[in-house]
C-alpha cells in the first residue's frame, strides 16, 4: 500500500479509478461531453416504494424513471445492488426509462431497487425504491373461549390479529355484520395498536357474540376479514359499586414519530361511572391542531414538527378519583438539503470543492458517488507528473485537486439516515484553458477613418467561444444596426473588430475578452484619434465699453493636432442664432488667449463663445460666457417710418417707428419732433417721452384743413441726442367736401341694372384728398333716409348699379367723399328699370345627328305684356364654355360633336332688353342618335332674379325620332 503525504502531490502521479462493488471498472462510454450543446441527466421522475398484495395472479409493478439528457440518457436497474439483465425469458421488461416487472414474487423479487440515467457526460443514479409485498392471513378456526364479567366492572375481549404486513386497522362489531360498536360516550374503546376491544364498565345489555374486524390498506388493494365469534355475557348487579378510574391502556413511554407525520397516543380507563379523558403537554403547551382529541382516549397530533417534541400527560378522572400516565415524544426527521451542490465547469489542473449539507434526526451521514458509483481512490503506479485526485473530507465536503479531464462526470452527494436518503447531483466538467493568441495592437488613426483591431484565441473545442469588446470598461453593442462597432465575419476562433468612421469619443483602452462558460482570457490596446480639437474652457469677459469687450480663455484639448486659430462667435439679446464677430485682431492665432471683440452695439447684452480649430477641422464652441452688457452712448441712428396725417379737425398728427431695443444705446429713452407749416422758416419742437411712444397730435384752432408740414425726428437717452432724420411732408386733418358733383345722369341698363354717370369735381374744392363718390339710390315712395348706398373708389365718374327690381322708378343722387366724410349731394335725378325678360325657357328641345355634327332646334319665346321684348337667343356650349347670340328669328344651331368625349351640353335662353330669360339645358351623346327635350306637366320655372336662375325640370325622350 501507498501512503501519499501534502509533499508528494508535485511528484507523485496518483491515477484514481472509480469501481463498483465488485471491482469492476464502469465506463460511461462513447463521445466526448461538448459543453453549451451537452448537457448531463437530471431527473424528472424517479422510482417510489410500493407494496404489492402477496399472490396477486398475472399482475405487475411498473418503477418509474424518466431524466432529461443531451444526449438522451439510456437506462439501467440494480436490484439490491446488482445489475438486472434483462433477457428474453426474464420476467423483467424495459419501458422507455421504466422498469415492468411481471408476476411479481415475494421470495424473488422483494428488495431495494434503483436506476441509472446514463449519457456522455455522465451518470447518476436515483433513489431507493423498496419492493415489499403485503399479505394479510386468516384468523385460526378455532372457536374462542367465551368471556364474563359483572355489571359495572371493566373488561376487555382481544383481538389476536393473524400474521400480516403493513400494519392493520381495527374495529369490532356484535352479533351480525355490520353493526359495529360504537365509544358510547367513552363507555367502549378499540385500540389500533393491538387491536382489542375496551370496555370501561359492562351493562347488562352489552352481553353478545363479539367479532374483530380488520382490513389491510395497500397501494393497490385492500382486504379486510374477521375473527371467530368472542362470546361476552354480563352478570346482572342491583348495585353495582362504584370504582375509581383504573387506565388500562397506555401508550408508551418513548414514542418516536417522523416530521410532518401524525402521532397518535392512547389511553384508556375502566371506571364507575365512565371515567372521562383530558390530555395536556407537560413541558409546555398543547398545540392546538390536536382538536377535540384532547379530551378523548387517542391524541392525534398530526403535521409534527420538532416543537411538538415533549412530555405528554393523559389524566382520566371520575368522581371518586383520578389517575394519570405519561410518556415522551421524540420527533425525528428524514435528511433535507441545506446546501446543495451546483454545475461547475473548471479549467486543467485547479482545484474544486464542493459542500453538501443536511439536516436530519438522527443526523445524516454524507457519502459521494461518481457516475452512479461510491467515490474511493487507487493508487496505480508512480510517474514523474503531478496529478493527484480526490480526498473525501469528513465535514460533507469534496475536494479535487490538479483536476484533469477524466475528473469529468456525474457527482452525487448522498445524505442518509435510518428514515430515508436524498441525493444532490451536479456535473464537472474539465476543460482546456482559453487562450488569446493574437492580440490587438496600438493603433492611430485620424477622426472619420476606419481602423481593425485583431483578437485570435485558442479554446476547448468541446465548448463554444464567444468574444465581446469593452471601451474604457463598457460593453460595445456590435449588433446596433448603422452602429460604428462590427465584428468582422470569420472562424469562431477570430474575433477582431472593425471600428467605421472612427470619431474622437471611440479614443481609449480597448479589451477583447475571448469567453467560454468555464473560464476567459483577455487582452487590451489603446486606440488614438486625431480630430478637431475640444472645446476652449474658462471664457471670460475681462473688460467692455460700449462698442468692444475684451475676452480670455483657456486652451483645450487638441486631440493629437496643434490648434491654427480662433473663431469667436456672439449673440446678443434680441437674436437667437451665433454669429461670427469682428476681432481685433482679425485672425486669431492658435497660441493665443485673448481677443477683443469690436462693433459691437452700446447697451446692449452679449453673449460669446470660442470655437478652435486646425488641419482637421472645426471643433465644439466653448460653453457660453456670462451674459455682459456693453455700457451706454448716446443714439446713432435716427427712428424709421416717419408720416403721420388724418384725424380731427384741427389737428396735425405725427407718427413714426418705435426704436428697437438694440438701436436704443442707453436707458431714459425718447424722441424729439421738429416741425413746421411748408415755406416757413421756424421750426416747433417737442420732446416725446418713453421709448414705446409711436406718435405725437398737435392742435390748434389756426390750423386750416389739410395743411402741409414739414417734419423731422430723433432719439435721445441720458448720454445724448442722436441725429436728426430727413424731413418728411405731413399734412393737417381733412374735412368733408364743401362741393357736390354736377350733371348727373342715370340710365337702365336691364331689368335689374343701372348705370350712374356725373361730371367730376376739382381736387382744390374737397378740404383733402378725394377718395371716391357715393351714389345713393331709393324707389318712389320711399324716403332718401332709408336710401341704398354703393361708394366707388378712386377718380371713375361712372358705375353701375345692379340688383335692382324690374319696371321700377328710382331716384339718384351722387356725392363726393374724402377721408373726413361725404359732402353735399348732387341735384337727383330718376330713372325707370326696364320690363323683365320672359320667365319661361325655350320650349320642345329637339336634336338630330348627322356624323359628326348635331343641330339642335327649339320652340320660340313669346313675351308677355308685363316682360320685355325678346331680341334673340343665346345658346351656350358647356364643354367647354362657349356662347352664341342668335336673332330672334333663328330657332336652331348646329354644332361638332367633341371627339374625345362624344358628347355636348346645350344650354339655350332668350335675351332682350330686360335682360337673360330662363335657360333650358340638353345632353347630346352620338349614342342618342335623335332626341327630343319636353317640358312637363309641372310647368315653367320659378321667377328670375339677378343672381340665380331656376331650371325647369325635364323629360328625355329616346333615339325613337322626334
Amino acid at each position: 500500500m501507498l501512503f501519499l503525504t501534502q509533499k508528494h502531490f508535485v511528484t507523485i502521479f496518483v491515477e484514481m479509478f472509480l469501481t463498483d462493488s465488485n471491482g469492476g471498472h464502469i465506463f460511461v462510454g462513447g463521445d466526448v461531453c461538448v459543453s453549451g450543446h451537452n448537457s448531463g441527466p437530471v431527473f424528472e421522475e424517479q422510482p417510489s416504494s410500493l407494496i404489492y398484495p402477496e399472490g396477486m395472479p398475472e399482475g405487475k409493478v411498473t418503477l418509474s424513471c424518466q431524466a432529461r439528457a443531451s444526449p438522451a440518457a439510456i437506462y439501467r436497474w440494480r436490484v439490491n445492488g446488482t445489475e438486472i439483465a434483462f433477457a428474453e425469458d426474464s420476467h423483467y421488461t424495459q419501458v422507455a426509462g421504466n422498469l415492468v416487472i411481471n408476476n411479481p414474487q415475494n421470495g424473488r423479487d422483494g428488495g431495494s431497487y434503483q436506476c441509472l440515467a446514463i449519457n456522455r457526460c455522465g451518470t447518476i443514479v436515483s433513489r431507493v425504491a423498496n419492493l415489499k409485498f403485503g399479505y394479510l392471513h386468516d384468523f385460526p378456526p378455532e372457536s374462542r373461549s367465551p368471556q364474563t364479567v359483572h355489571e359495572g366492572a371493566g373488561t376487555f375481549l382481544a383481538c389476536q390479529p393473524p400474521a400480516h404486513y403493513p400494519a392493520l386497522s381495527y374495529r369490532w362489531f356484535i352479533n351480525e355484520f355490520p353493526n359495529f360498536i360504537q365509544p358510547e360516550g367513552g363507555r367502549w374503546f378499540v385500540s389500533q395498536v393491538t387491536g382489542n376491544l375496551y370496555l370501561a364498565n359492562a351493562r347488562a345489555n352489552d352481553t353478545g357474540n363479539y367479532f374483530c374486524f380488520t382490513t389491510i390498506n395497500m397501494d393497490i388493494s385492500t382486504k379486510s376479514i374477521f375473527s371467530k365469534a368472542v362470546q361476552l355475557t354480563v352478570y346482572p348487579n342491583a348495585n353495582p359499586r362504584k370504582a375509581a378510574p383504573n387506565i388500562r391502556v397506555r401508550f408508551p413511554a418513548e414514542t418516536y414519530a417522523l416530521s410532518g407525520q401524525t402521532a397518535q397516543l392512547e389511553c384508556f380507563a375502566y371506571g364507575n361511572p365512565i371515567p372521562k379523558i383530558r390530555w395536556r403537554k407537560v413541558d409546555g403547551i398543547l398545540p392546538p391542531k390536536v382538536g377535540a382529541s384532547a379530551e378523548g382516549p387517542t391524541l392525534i397530533i398530526p403535521e409534527l414538527n420538532f416543537d411538538d417534541e415533549g412530555m405528554y400527560e393523559c389524566e382520566v378522572y371520575t368522581s371518586e378519583g383520578r389517575e394519570t400516565h405519561q410518556g415522551r415524544v421524540s420527533v425525528q426527521a428524514q435528511p433535507e438539503w441545506l446546501q446543495v451542490m451546483s454545475d461547475s465547469e473548471v479549467e486543467i489542473s485547479s482545484e474544486l470543492q464542493w459542500s453538501c449539507a443536511a439536516a436530519g434526526k438522527p443526523r445524516p451521514t454524507i457519502r459521494w458517488l461518481r457516475n452512479g458509483q461510491p467515490l474511493t481512490t487507487q493508487v496505480s503506479h508512480i510517474c514523474a507528473h503531478t496529478h493527484l485526485t480526490t480526498d473525501i473530507l469528513n465535514n460533507g465536503r469534496l475536494r479535487i485537486s490538479n483536476l484533469a479531464l477524466e475528473d469529468s462526470g456525474m457527482y452525487q452527494c448522498v445524505a442518509e439516515n435510518k428514515h430515508g436518503t436524498v441525493y444532490s447531483n451536479a456535473e464537472l466538467r474539465v476543460q482546456d484553458a482559453t487562450k488569446i493568441t493574437l492580440a490587438p495592437s496600438n493603433a492611430d488613426i485620424n477622426q472619420g477613418e476606419n481602423a481593425t483591431l485583431q483578437c485570435h484565441a485558442s479554446h476547448d473545442p468541446t465548448m463554444d467561444l464567444t468574444f465581446t469588446w469593452f471601451l474604457n470598461g463598457v460593453l460595445l453593442d456590435l449588433e446596433e444596426p448603422n452602429g460604428h462597432y462590427r465584428r468582422l465575419e470569420g472562424k469562431e476562433t477570430i474575433g477582431d473588430l472593425l471600428i467605421v468612421n472612427g470619431q474622437l469619443s471611440h479614443a481609449g483602452t480597448y479589451t477583447c475578452t475571448a469567453q467560454t462558460v468555464v473560464d476567459s482570457a483577455v487582452a487590451s490596446a489603446k486606440l488614438v484619434v486625431r480630430g478637431p480639437p475640444g472645446p476652449p474652457g474658462g471664457l471670460l469677459v475681462t473688460r467692455n465699453d460700449d462698442t468692444s469687450v475684451e475676452l480670455r480663455w483657456s486652451h483645450g484639448y487638441d486631440n493629437h493636432s496643434p490648434i491654427g486659430k480662433y473663431v469667436i462667435l456672439g449673440r446678443s439679446s434680441q437674436t437667437h442664432d451665433w454669429k461670427r464677430m469682428r476681432t481685433d485682431p482679425a485672425n486669431i492665432e492658435g497660441n493665443a488667449e485673448s481677443a477683443r471683440v469690436i462693433d459691437l452695439r452700446p447697451w446692449m447684452d452679449y453673449e460669446f463663445q470660442v470655437i478652435a480649430s486646425n488641419i482637421l477641422g472645426s471643433g465644439e464652441p466653448s460653453m457660453p460666457s456670462q451674459p455682459v452688457r456693453t455700457k451706454q452712448a448716446a443714439p446713432t441712428v435716427a427712428p424709421s417710418g416717419l408720416g403721420g396725417g388724418g384725424g380731427n379737425r384741427n389737428e396735425l398728427i405725427i407718427t413714426w417707428t418705435p426704436m428697437a431695443r438694440e438701436y436704443q444705446n442707453g436707458d431714459g429713452f425718447g424722441y424729439i419732433l421738429a416741425f413746421r407749416k411748408q415755406g416757413m422758416p421756424t421750426w416747433t419742437v417737442v420732446r416725446v417721452p418713453h421709448v414705446e411712444s409711436s406718435r405725437y397730435v398737435y392742435s390748434n384752432e389756426s390750423l386750416s384743413a389739410y395743411c402741409p408740414f414739414e417734419v423731422r425726428i430723433k432719439a435721445y437717452n441720458k448720454k445724448g441726442e442722436g441725429p436728426f432724420s430727413q424731413i418728411a411732408v405731413v399734412h393737417s386733418a381733412e374735412e368733408e367736401p364743401t362741393v357736390s358733383p354736377r350733371r348727373i345722369n342715370a340710365t337702365a341698363l336691364t331689368a335689374f341694372e343701372i348705370q350712374v354717370s356725373w361730371d367730376p369735381i376739382q381736387h382744390l374744392n374737397i378740404n383733402g384728398v378725394l377718395r371716391g363718390y357715393e351714389i345713393r339710390y331709393w324707389r318712389q315712395h320711399e324716403r332718401e333716409a332709408a336710401a341704398d348706398r354703393v361708394r366707388t373708389a378712386g377718380l371713375e365718374s361712372m358705375a353701375r348699379v345692379t340688383g335692382l327690381r324690374p319696371n321700377t322708378l328710382y331716384h339718384v343722387t351722387v356725392l363726393a367723399y374724402n377721408s373726413a366724410g361725404t359732402g353735399p349731394p348732387s341735384p337727383r335725378t330718376t330713372v325707370v328699370t326696364k320690363k323683365p325678360p320672359p320667365n319661361r325657357p325655350p320650349g320642345n328641345i329637339s336634336w338630330k345627328i348627322v356624323g359628326s355634327w348635331v343641330t339642335v332646334r327649339w320652340d320660340h319665346v313669346k313675351s308677355m305684356d308685363n316682360e320685355s321684348a325678346v331680341l334673340g337667343y343665346k345658346v351656350s356650349d358647356m364643354l367647354p364654355p362657349n356662347t352664341m347670340i342668335l336673332e330672334k328669328s333663328k330657332n336652331s344651331i348646329t354644332l361638332p360633336l367633341p371627339k374625345d368625349s362624344g358628347y355636348v351640353v346645350v344650354e339655350i335662353r332668350s335675351w332682350g332688353d330686360g335682360g337673360d330669360g330662363a335657360a333650358q339645358e340638353a345632353i347630346v351623346s352620338q349614342d342618342s342618335g335623335t332626341g327630343m327635350m319636353v317640358q312637363n306637366s309641372s310647368g315653367t320655372s320659378g321667377s328670375l332674379c339677378t343672381s340665380f336662375l331656376l331650371f325647369t325640370s325635364l323629360v328625355l325622350i329616346g333615339s325613337s325620332g322626334l
